[in-house]
């Protein structure tokens, strides 16, 4: 048995429905689509800089040629 199996096997149904009623009851269901828009925009403006960085990195070595 590897670790990936082992942690997968852990979690199930009933575990992500108690995780699920966890989250409603801390921030309640008017802020969790806030909280989603502003992961969404995260992870946007994070592949953005990343993406604008690779091409940053490739204009450099070609410059060097």
């Amino acid at each position: 048995m590897n670790l990936l199996t082992i942690f997968l096997g852990i979690i199930g149904p009933w575990q992500i429905a108690i995780v699920v009623a966890l989250v409603l009851l801390l921030f309640g269901g008017r802020k969790i689509p806030e909280l989603m828009r502003g992961l969404g925009t995260g992870i946007k403006e994070f592949k953005d800089a990343t993406k604008n960085d690779d091409e940053d990195t490739t204009d450099k070595v070609e410059d060097k040629k």
